[in-house]
């Protein structure tokens, strides 16, 4: 995905409990396969798959542990991690590569810890919604309904999370500035592989990669049975379809085509007229005999007489 479209309100769907977490300001760093193609607010949606309680734990261990690292022990993970919901948004202020941030000095050596995929999507600022709402989720960024924006702009509450970071731009008149390959090599310190992490610090984030990687399994599984059954369907679909040109064929066979039909006679064409006659008038006297019932029952002889003159036979 490119690096500016025109996007109005845009908003991306993820997967509980990293939506939350971003959105509670405890998750700083989004991590995706490609870069950002946005800078500024990003709604945050929450997917329709509802979280392994053994995900939950993991990840919230893996963010005890690295805010650990600052002595940082008070953090009030969210109470429910609801799905199918709007939750809040943060601000996209910058998109580097894995490599760049976890050297990059000027940056809390927590917010380094958290990148852990190819990109990594720079958040700040995150409000929530003090009411989620539902609404249907896409595939990468989209542009959140007209709507659904200006019901969801109005309830925004700010969020302070536990370690609010500010993310120096190279250059901030220019927003694209901090996008991968941008740092000077002046920023660069020492790899974060090169600090000495104790050992919980390194089953957490074990534990995080985990998880992410077994939800990754499970994203394929699915889309894997999905392809199967789109499959399926266009199968089926190729069969009923011949199955009805086959059928169609063996029916053009039996029916005589349209040069072999004969034209009625006049005593024939002049019979069928008066059978269709009959069959209209029995069934106008019918629906005036249906009429008076209906205008007897309620009683209003004047619309009665009116409705027979303009029912009778002309």
């Amino acid at each position: 995905m490119g690096g500016r479209e025109n996007y109005r309100n845009p908003c991306l769907t993820m997967h509980q409990p990293w939506a939350s977490l971003l959105v509670h300001g405890i998750k700083r760093i989004e991590g995706r396969s490609w870069p950002a193609p946005i800078r500024g607010r990003l709604w945050i949606h929450a997917a329709g798959k509802v979280p392994e309680p053994e995900t939950i734990r993991a990840m919230e261990e893996f963010y005890r542990e690295i805010y650990a690292v600052h002595g940082i022990t008070d953090i009030k993970f969210p109470e429910h991690y609801p799905v199918s919901r709007l939750l809040g948004c943060v601000e996209v202020v910058g998109c580097l590569r894995r490599e760049e941030l976890v050297c990059w000095k000027d940056v809390p050596e927590a917010a380094r810890l958290e990148g852990l995929t190819d990109f990594c999507w720079l958040c700040e600022h995150p409000q929530k919604l003090l009411v989620p709402f539902e609404m249907r989720g896409y595939q990468r960024v989209y542009n959140l309904e007209k709507r659904i924006f200006e019901a969801a702009v109005r309830g925004l509450s700010p969020v302070e999370g536990p370690q609010p970071v500010k993310f120096p731009l190279p250059d901030p008149r220019d927003p694209f500035s901090l996008k991968p390959g941008s740092l000077a090599l002046d920023h660069v310190g020492p790899r974060a592989s090169e600090v000495k992490k104790p050992p919980s610090l390194s089953a957490a984030i074990a534990g995080a990669r985990a998880a992410a990687t077994q939800f990754s399994k499970d994203h394929e599984q699915r889309s894997l049975e999905f392809e199967n059954t789109v499959r399926k369907v266009k199968v089926s679909d190729l069969n009923e379809t011949k199955y009805l040109e086959s059928t169609s064929t063996e029916l053009n066979g039996r029916v005589p085509s349209v040069s072999n039909w004969r034209p009625l006679n006049r005593n024939q064409a002049d019979d069928r007229e008066e059978d269709n006659r009959a069959h209209y008038v029995g069934n106008d006297s019918r629906q005036r005999q249906h009429r008076i019932r209906e205008l007897n029952e309620t009683g209003a002889p004047k619309i009665l007489a009116a409705a027979l003159r303009g029912l009778s036979p002309q």
